[in-house]
């Protein structure tokens, strides 16, 4: 993309051709970090194209908040946001192209007409329950609902400007001292503690958003945003002139403490409660005269706090900026009379055609894609195991509940488990053996395995070998029973304990590798690999070998050592170009991801150690943090962003690349059909190996309320026709591998 300028105060100073392929028409609003236009694809779409300014451009702290929020855009399904057609965050100018979608935001109308009306008030508040379900269903908080980032289309209230969202599995953290948020729509732990901000935190956001629709100012409002924040903190809400059967809600909505407020599922059932006979009137508010579209939002900047950016009518950042009326045209015939009221027969009508609107497009083929988005969890129940729909094969698919501590306030957990001599081993906390048939626990360890093994049990040499007093014990427990074999001291090395076969790998800080037999715990070699000062392996069960690979300061090139990981022989050692990782083997061949400079998959790598031969076949585009398996000659990865990929390795191509909903999943798995990946959400995915459609996912599983996320997604396992996964909610739960279809 080419500007034409680069400098200036006015959005014309900044009004590029094109981004991407799309020619830019017109502008739709300028806000502190770009500016929005209207374009239209190929077919006639109309788009909304944020294009960023070239300051932050050059910015890569910036440029990493936005591909962060070009991820978390397109999590979340477009029922309830803005859906994103097209992106290109490493653009000369970073830019996202997302629908266009004509409507006011909820600020523009409270100034215009005043506060909404009750049954306005309570469809924007199931509407935007509803919204936040969805958003948070994706692993996504957006951590700054308000109403300039509300917007009134005409089927209902769209979320938008997920630019200080993060995906709730981020490891990204607010800095210290650094706020980040709207100060009168913030929650009371976004200043106490941004660092560990949840969902709960747009549950607040959304009880101040109501108290502004109901009455046109905030629960907590003060001309300084300093005051603003320590009212949030310590005050109670003003709830004056909101409606009495509202009240309640709104209190729980604006609870101190994240735990004390409900979830969306919770606020909807509540709703329908204190709102029996809430019908399903016009959204758009009946207006008082023409909405005119000019420079005045009402909106400024909170001194001290982060700039309160309005928005347009179609998700467009507004500071100051001049709007156009595109597209208000569209809504001309939908939308009452001005001054009248819509019949309750009117309203109904265009409902009912809708809906009928909607199941011609599901059985158009569009119900294979939205079968799972709104699905209802699967209902665990802690200590017994959930049946649920028996499998035409006889395999009872099951959930399993091992945390007590997955409720309100708690952390998120995910449990970590390993398959071997079948039986499950999980750690969550402790160790559960679990039936991987009907999901029953066998034994569990609680009292000397609490909450510090930092990776999951391993099965090695016929017993479970698990690293528990933060790793400075690793201990040998009977599969059967669950009665410790063995015990070693393993502190001196410093976490450098890696498992092989039958045998276990300990590194000292020196570089020297010692072999342990898993099965007695009695050394079996111990000496230094030439080139590698501390080495770290990977070990694949098809070929019986662990791979070392060292890159050396100021080299390019990566030094591979196999070695015999029973004997500590080394098989062959090797100097290869480029930095490369082992993700695994078949036959003599042993497959490589290579990263450039950014650390970005640009390349798969497969070297034969009979022949000597290497092949390299480059990705179309390359993959931030991709996590990488191996099936015959094929290559999975998934990427942060949420790309799965496939690059056949005999025929030297990629195969396919497909989008997921999944932002830094799990390391994927495969069978001869399917390829398996959890979600941070819980979720378990299946996509078709061959032609890369996705075929099944199951519903999401997060904790009640959180204040953290999840650290690490463990992988899927599969064994016994089955794929096991555990979740966030602290559950473990089997599926049927053959028919992702009926997950």
């Amino acid at each position: 993309m080419a500007p034409h300028h680069s400098t200036g105060a006015g959005t014309e100073a900044e009004l590029p051709g094109y981004a991407g392929q799309y020619r830019l028409e017109s502008c739709l609003g300028s806000g502190g970090m770009g500016v929005v236009h209207l374009a239209r694809s190929d077919s006639g779409l109309r788009l909304a194209v944020k294009v960023v300014h070239a300051e932050f451009a050059r910015d890569p702290e910036f440029r990493g908040r936005f591909r962060q929020e070009v991820a978390a855009a397109r999590r979340v399904s477009g029922a309830f946001t803005a859906p994103v057609v097209d992106a290109d965050p490493e653009a000369e100018r970073p830019w996202m192209a997302t629908l266009f979608i004509p409507g006011p935001t909820l600020a523009e109308h409270v100034k215009r007409n005043g506060p909404m009306e009750p049954p306005q008030l309570q469809r924007l508040t199931a509407g935007l329950a509803e919204a936040l379900r969805d958003i948070h269903r994706a692993g996504v908080v957006h951590r700054d609902l308000k109403p300039s980032n509300v917007l009134l289309a005409e089927d209902g209230p769209k979320v938008i400007d997920f630019g200080i969202s993060r995906p709730s599995d981020s490891e990204l953290r607010t800095e210290t001292g650094k706020l980040i948020g709207t100060p009168p729509f913030m929650a009371p732990e976004q200043f106490r503690r941004p660092r560990e901000v949840g969902p709960a935190a747009d549950i607040f956001a959304l009880g101040s958003v109501m108290v502004h629709a109901a009455t046109g100012r905030g629960p907590f409002d003060s001309d300084s945003p300093y005051l603003v924040a320590y009212q949030v903190v310590h005050d109670e809400p003003d709830l004056t002139s909101v409606p009495g059967n509202l009240v309640p809600l709104v209190t729980r909505c604006l609870a101190k403490e994240p735990e004390d407020r409900p979830t969306p599922d919770e606020l909807m059932a509540q709703l329908r409660m204190v709102a029996a006979s809430y019908d399903t009137q016009a959204f758009i508010p009946v207006r008082r005269g023409r909405e005119p579209v000019g420079k005045d939002t009402g909106l400024g900047t909170g001194k001290g706090g982060r700039e309160d950016v309005g928005e347009d009518e179609h998700g467009a950042g507004v500071k100051g900026g001049a709007r156009t009326d595109v597209g208000r045209s569209r809504l001309k015939g939908l939308l009452p009379a001005a001054g009248s009221r819509p019949s309750n027969h009117s309203v109904r009508t265009r409902f009912h055609v809708a809906l009928a609107v909607g199941a011609v497009l599901l059985t158009g083929g569009v119900a294979a894609a939205v079968h799972h988005v709104g699905a209802v969890p699967h209902p665990t129940v802690s200590g017994s195991a959930t049946g649920q729909s028996t499998d035409p094969t006889g395999r009872q698919p099951w959930t399993r509940s091992l945390s007590a501590g997955s409720g309100a306030g708690q952390s998120a957990r995910t449990s970590m488990c390993s398959y071997g001599v079948k039986t499950l081993v999980c750690v969550q906390p402790g160790i559960h053996a679990v039936d991987p048939q009907d999901g029953t626990v066998l034994w569990r360890r609680t009292s000397d395995f609490a909450q510090d093994v930092p990776e999951p049990p391993v099965m090695a040499g016929g017993l479970v070998l698990a690293l528990v007093q933060k790793g400075r014990m690793l201990m040998a427990l009977a599969p059967s029973s669950g009665k410790a074999r063995w015990k070693l001291d393993v502190s001196a090395y410093a976490g450098g304990v890696q498992f092989a076969g039958r045998t276990v790998l300990l590194t000292s800080p020196d570089g020297t590798v010692t072999g342990v037999d898993a099965a007695s715990g009695k050394q079996r070699w111990s000496h230094r690999l030439p080139g590698h000062d501390r080495p770290t392996f990977a070990s694949f069960a098809a070929d019986g070998l662990v791979y070392a690979a060292s890159t050396a300061s100021g080299t390019s090139g990566t030094r591979v050592t196999a070695v015999d990981p029973v004997t500590g022989e080394v098989r062959w050692d090797r100097r290869l170009d480029g930095t490369l990782s082992p993700v695994g083997t078949r036959g003599d061949a042993v497959f490589f991801v290579s990263v450039d400079a950014f650390a970005h998959t640009e390349a798969i790598v497969s070297y034969n150690a009979s022949s000597r031969s290497l092949h390299r076949v480059r990705l179309d585009v390359p993959l931030m943090q991709a996590r990488a398996t191996v099936r015959g000659g094929t290559v999975y990865l998934l990427a942060t962003e949420g790309s799965l990929t496939a690059v056949d390795m005999d025929a030297r191509v990629q195969r396919w690349r497909l989008e997921t909903s999944v932002s830094r999943g799990s390391t994927p798995v495969a069978d001869a059909e399917h390829v398996y990946f959890t979600a941070a959400d819980g979720r378990l995915l299946a996509v078709d190996a061959r032609r890369g459609i996705l075929l099944g996912q199951t519903s999401p599983r997060l904790p009640k309320a959180s204040d953290r996320v999840v650290a690490d997604i463990p992988a899927p396992l599969l064994a016994m026709g089955m794929v096991y996964a555990s979740a966030p909610d602290g559950t473990v739960f089997a599926v049927a591998a053959d028919d992702p279809s009926r997950w």
